[in-house]
C-alpha cells in the first residue's frame, strides 16, 4: 500500500523524511510535480513536490485577464523540454519520494525517485544529467554527498554542451505559444477533421479540456462533442459548488488524459466554442465518461460527432440500464411495460395523420402508434382561418400534409411492420376541457419496415420535423440523432417543408351529397370504365368515401348488387342491424385507404355513386357475399357479376353462418326432391370455352347469349370499315374499355389493364378472356353503342372444382395440354360447385358423353383430389377420391411409382 501524500512534514526541517509513495498527476514545470494517492469513494489527495538543490526554466505564463497593465511572458530557454522531459518519464507513473524542508509557505521540497523506493531513478539527478536544470549551488555543504553528485553531474554535462550548456543560449527551444486562434471556424475546417496531435493542459471538468495542439502550440479549449458532464458553478461570493458527480467526472477525465499525448478530432466551432473528439491509443474518453456515468449525451453538439453516434446513445443507455452515478434515480419510460408490448410486429390498417397509424396486432386487437419525436405539417391559426367561408381540410389545405399521407400510405397500408415503443406520453388536460383529457395517452414508438425508419425517410424528404426537447426529457425516440441528421439533409436540399419554392396546392372538390354536381360527373365516370380510385373511408360495410386521383374528386360511393347490413344512425332509439359491424370490418381491413379500381354504374338521388369496386382481382361485393356479411339485391340481375354474385350466396347459405345462421330454404317440391335423391344440386348450363389459362382456369361464354354476341361484333367491325379510327388517335390508359386489333386482323371488345409504354400495352379480351400486349396504334376507343351496357363482357372466369393444380411447372403443363387438347373452343355443360377467393370451382362435362372433364384429369393420374368437408359434396369428394385410387392402382402418371413419397409431393407441387 502506498503512504497517503498528505503526510505533514514539520516547517524547516532539513532531514529527510520517511520516503512516500504517489502517483504523478501533472508536471508543473522542470523542477515541480503534484503527486496523488489512490482514490477511496472519490478524487484523492493530492500535493506538489518541488525539486530539492535544482532549478529549470519557467514556463511561459499568459497575462492575467483581471489586470490589464500585465504582459504575456514567454518560455525561458530549454523550460518546456524539461517539462516535457519529465512528463514523459513520469506522467501516470508511481513514484518514491521524500521531503526535505517545508517551508512557512506550505511548499515542500524533496527528492523524487521513479518506483516503489529510493533505489529507483533519482529524477533531479536525471534533470541536471541531461543539462536541463541547473543545480543551486550556494550553501553547498561539502560533506551532502547527494549536493554533491549534482555538481558533479552538472560539469559533466557542461563538459558535453547538453542543453543550457549547448551553444546558442536556447533560443530555438522557446515556443511560439499562442493562446488564442483569429478565426477559429476556418481553423477547425482547415483541419479536416483529420486527428491532431496535442497535450491536455488542463482539466476544467469531466468535458472541457485545455489543450496544446502540436505542432503549431495553439493553446485552445475543447468541449467534448456529443457530451456534458457535471460542472462546478461558481456562486455569487466566488466560491465554486460542484453539481453531483462533478469532482468524480472531473477526476476520471484528468486520471486518463491530463498531460497525456493524445489526437483530437477537431469537428466544429459554433460560437467561438471548438468542439472535438479525444482519442487515446486506450479508446475514446467522450464513450467512457457515458459508460460510467459520468456524462449525458448532448442533441445540440451530438449532430457533430464523427465517430457514431449511435455508439453514445448506446454507452448512455447502457449507464442508465445498470443505473450507474448520475442515472442512479433513472426510470426507463417503457419500465412498466412487458417486452411483448414494447417490441411486436403488427400490420398496418390506417394512417391517421402524418405521425399516426392504426395497426392490428397478432391477437386482433388495433393500436394507435405514433411515430416518435416528429411533428407532422401544420398550419398557422390565422392563416387557416383566413378564409371563413371554406371549409378546412387538413389534409388538402396544410401544405405537405397530403404529400406525408400519401408516402406512408403507399409505404405501409397492408404491411408488416416492426413496432419498438420509445415512451408513452401521458394524457394532458387543459383549463377548457376540465378534467376531460384535451389529448389522450400516446404510444409513441419507431416503426420500421425492411430495416427503413418510416419517421427517418419523412423527415428526410421533408415531410415531417423533428420535436426539439429539453436536455433532461427523456421520452423521444431511440434513434434521435438519426432523426436530426435526417431534418440536417432535408434543410441542406430543400426539401418539402424546408423548399423554398411555391407550396403544393391540392384543388380537391368534395361532391359527396352535392347532387347537381355528381349529375355532372355521372357521364364522365361511366364512358371511363375502370376508374383508379383510393379508399379515404368506410361508413359502412357498402357505402365509403373515395378520392379519385384522375378527377380530383371526392365522391360517396355505394357497392352495387348487395345488400349489406346497416349500422345505428344518428337517430333516437336507432339500432345497428346484426353483423352491421363485422361487414364494415370486413371492408376497412381490406379496402381502406387502398388503391382500388371502380366501375360506376349509377347514381341515387342524393347524389351518392353506385358501382363495382375491385382490389387487386377481387370484387368487393361478391367478397361480402361471400363471406356471409351480405345478401345479393335483385338488381344485381342486370349486371355482368350476377352469375357470380348469386353462386357466391349459394355457398354463404350452405354454410349457414352470420347472416344466415337461422335461414331456412323455402320447401319448394323440386329442392324437396332433389334434397331426398341427392345432396348436391347440379344446374348445368351449356358454355363455350373460349381460353385456358397457365394456371388451369378457363373462361367461358354462355351458348344462350353466344348470337347476340356474333351479332355485336358484325355490326361493330361493319362500322369500322366504314369510319376506321384514327392511328395513334386513342392514348391508352390503366381501366379503359377499348377495341383492339387482334393478330388475325379482326377487332375485338378489350379492356387495358397495363401501359408500360406506347409499345407496350397490356390488354384483356373481355368477351374471351385471352391476354396481349400490343402497341397502342392497335387500338382505338370502343363506339359507346358496342359497350358493356349494350351487352356485358362475355368471358367468366372459372376453375376446376375438387382437384389440385400442381406448382411444379412441368406437372402444370402436362394438364393444361391435355386441357387444351380435350376442351378449347368446344361446347361444355357447366355446373357451378362452390366460390373461391378470385372465381367459382365449377365442374364441366362433355356435351356429347356427359364424363366429367376434372374426374377424368384425376383418372389419368395427372392431378390430385382436393378434398372439400362440405357434407352437400361428399358424394362428390368421394367419386373423385374413387378415381385417383383407380390412377395410382394403374401407376399413371403422378402416381407412376406407386402411393405419393413424400418427394414426389415436392417435385410435382402437391399439399402433403
Amino acid at each position: 500500500m502506498a503512504t497517503s501524500v498528505s503526510a505533514p512534514v514539520q516547517s524547516g526541517s532539513g532531514t529527510p523524511s520517511t520516503p512516500q509513495r504517489g502517483i504523478v498527476k501533472m508536471v508543473l514545470s522542470g523542477c515541480a510535480i503534484i503527486v496523488r494517492g489512490q482514490p477511496r469513494g472519490g478524487p484523492p489527495p493530492e500535493r506538489q513536490i518541488n525539486l530539492s538543490n535544482v532549478r529549470a526554466g519557467a514556463l511561459a505564463r499568459r497575462a492575467t485577464q483581471s489586470q490589464p497593465d500585465t504582459k504575456d511572458t514567454p518560455d525561458e530557454p530549454w523550460a518546456f523540454q524539461a517539462r516535457e522531459f519529465l512528463r514523459k518519464k513520469m506522467i501516470g507513473k508511481e513514484v518514491c519520494f521524500t521531503v526535505e524542508i517545508k517551508t512557512q509557505q506550505g511548499r515542500e521540497y524533496g527528492a523524487v525517485y521513479l518506483g516503489k523506493d529510493t533505489s529507483g531513478e533519482n529524477i533531479a539527478e536525471s534533470l541536471v544529467a541531461e543539462g536541463l536544470a541547473t543545480v543551486r549551488r550556494e550553501g553547498i555543504r561539502g560533506t551532502n554527498p547527494e549536493q554533491a553528485r549534482l555538481c558533479d553531474l552538472e560539469d559533466q554535462a557542461k563538459a558535453a554542451k547538453k542543453g543550457l550548456w549547448s551553444e546558442g543560449g536556447g533560443a530555438h527551444t522557446i515556443r511560439d505559444l499562442k493562446y488564442s486562434i483569429e478565426n477559429p471556424r476556418n481553423f477547425v475546417d482547415s483541419s479536416h477533421q483529420k486527428p491532431v496531435n496535442a497535450i491536455i493542459e488542463h482539466v476544467r471538468d469531466g468535458s472541457v479540456v485545455r489543450a496544446l495542439l502540436l505542432p503549431d502550440y495553439y493553446l485552445v479549449t475543447v468541449m467534448l462533442s456529443g457530451i456534458k458532464c457535471p460542472t462546478f458553478r461558481r456562486e455569487a461570493d466566488g466560491t465554486e459548488s460542484p453539481e453531483p458527480f462533478a469532482a468524480e467526472a472531473k477526476f476520471f477525465t484528468e486520471s486518463r488524459l491530463l498531460q497525456r499525448d493524445v489526437q483530437i478530432i477537431l469537428e466544429s466551432c459554433p460560437n467561438q466554442i471548438i468542439l472535438g473528439t479525444i482519442l487515446h491509443p486506450n479508446g475514446n474518453i467522450t464513450e467512457l465518461l457515458l459508460k460510467e456515468g459520468f456524462a449525458r449525451c448532448v442533441d445540440w453538439s451530438m449532430a457533430v460527432y464523427t465517430q457514431g453516434a449511435e455508439k453514445l446513445r448506446a454507452a448512455e443507455r447502457l449507464a442508465k440500464e445498470h443505473k450507474v452515478r448520475i442515472w442512479k434515480d433513472y426510470v426507463a419510460p417503457t419500465a412498466n411495460l412487458d417486452q411483448k408490448d414494447r417490441q411486436f410486429v403488427a400490420k398496418v390498417m390506417q394512417i391517421m395523420n402524418a405521425d399516426a397509424i392504426i395497426v392490428k396486432l397478432n391477437s386482433g386487437e388495433y393500436k394507435t402508434i405514433h411515430l416518435s419525436s416528429i411533428r407532422p405539417p401544420r398550419i398557422e391559426g390565422e392563416e387557416k382561418n383566413k378564409d371563413k367561408d371554406k371549409r378546412f381540410r387538413p389534409l388538402y389545405d396544410i401544405p405537405y400534409m397530403f404529400e406525408a399521407r400519401e408516402f406512408l400510405r403507399k409505404k405501409l397500408i397492408g404491411k408488416k411492420v416492426n413496432v419498438t415503443v420509445d415512451y408513452i406520453r401521458a394524457a394532458t388536460t387543459s383549463s377548457e376541457t376540465g378534467p376531460i383529457p384535451a389529448f389522450p395517452e400516446r404510444t409513441c414508438a419507431t416503426v420500421t419496415i425492411g430495416g427503413i425508419n418510416i419517421a427517418e425517410a419523412l423527415v428526410s424528404k421533408g415531410f415531417a420535423t423533428v420535436i426539439r426537447y429539453r436536455q433532461d426529457d427523456d421520452q423521444r425516440s431511440s434513434h434521435y440523432d438519426e432523426l436530426l441528421a435526417a431534418e440536417a439533409r432535408a434543410i441542406k436540399n430543400g426539401k418539402g417543408l424546408h423548399s423554398k419554392k411555391e407550396v403544393p396546392i391540392h384543388r380537391v372538390a368534395d361532391i359527396s351529397g352535392e347532387t347537381q354536381k355528381a349529375k355532372q360527373f355521372l357521364p364522365f365516370l361511366q364512358r371511363a370504365g375502370r376508374s383508379e380510385a383510393v379508399v379515404e373511408y368506410v361508413f359502412s360495410g357498402s357505402r365509403l368515401k373515395l378520392y379519385m386521383p384522375k378527377e380530383t374528386c371526392l365522391i360517396t360511393f355505394l357497392l352495387a348488387g348487395i345488400e349489406c347490413p346497416r349500422g345505428s344512425r344518428n337517430i333516437p332509439g336507432s339500432t345497428p342491424e346484426p353483423f352491421s359491424e363485422e361487414a364494415t370490418l370486413f371492408t376497412k381491413e381490406l379496402v381502406l385507404q387502398r388503391e382500388v379500381e371502380v366501375e360506376v354504374e349509377s347514381m341515387d338521388k342524393a347524389g351518392n355513386f353506385i358501382g363495382w369496386l375491385h382490389i387487386e382481382g377481387v370484387n368487393l361485393s361478391v367478397a361480402l357475399v361471400e363471406n356471409s356479411l351480405s345478401k345479393v339485391h335483385f338488381t344485381a340481375e342486370r349486371s355482368s357479376y350476377c352469375k357470380t354474385l348469386m353462386s357466391a350466396e349459394d355457398v354463404a347459405r350452405q354454410r349457414k353462418d352470420k347472416i344466415w345462421a337461422n335461414y331456412v330454404e323455402k320447401p319448394t317440391e323440386e329442392v324437396a326432391q332433389l334434397s331426398e335423391e341427392k345432396e348436391r344440386v347440379a344446374k348445368y348450363k351449356a358454355v363455350y370455352v373460349t381460353e385456358i389459362t397457365d394456371g388451369l382456369h378457363f373462361f367461358t361464354q354462355d351458348v344462350e347469349t353466344g348470337a347476340q354476341l356474333e351479332s355485336l361484333m358484325e355490326t361493330m367491325r361493319a362500322e369500322i370499315a366504314e369510319h376506321p379510327p384514327v392511328e395513334g388517335a386513342f392514348t391508352p390508359q390503366r381501366g379503359d374499355y377499348c377495341i383492339a386489333k387482334f393478330t388475325d386482323g379482326e377487332w375485338y371488345r378489350a379492356r387495358v389493364e397495363r401501359v408500360e409504354s406506347p409499345a407496350k400495352v397490356h390488354v384483356y379480351y373481355i368477351d374471351y378472356g385471352n391476354r396481349e400486349m400490343l402497341s397502342s396504334v392497335r387500338l382505338a376507343a370502343l363506339p359507346a353503342a358496342f359497350g358493356i351496357r349494350t351487352l356485358p363482357a362475355q368471358a367468366t372466369e372459372y376453375t376446376f372444382a375438387f382437384i389440385q393444380v400442381p406448382q411444379d411447372e412441368d406437372a402444370r403443363a402436362d394438364v393444361v395440354d391435355c386441357v387444351v387438347r380435350d376442351i378449347q373452343n368446344t361446347q361444355c355443360l357447366l355446373n357451378v360447385e362452390y366460390g373461391g377467393a378470385t372465381c367459382p370451382h365449377v365442374t364441366l362435362q362433355f356435351t356429347d358423353s356427359k364424363d366429367d372433364v376434372g374426374l377424368g384429369l384425376v383418372k389419368e393420374g395427372l392431378v390430385m383430389v382436393d378434398v372439400r368437408k362440405e357434407k352437400h359434396l361428399q358424394k362428390m369428394v368421394t367419386e373423385y377420391l374413387n378415381g385417383q385410387e383407380s390412377a395410382k392402382s394403374a401407376r399413371l402418371n403422378i402416381w407412376r411409382y406407386g402411393d405419393f413419397r413424400a418427394d414426389d409431393a415436392d417435385e410435382f407441387g402437391y399439399r402433403r
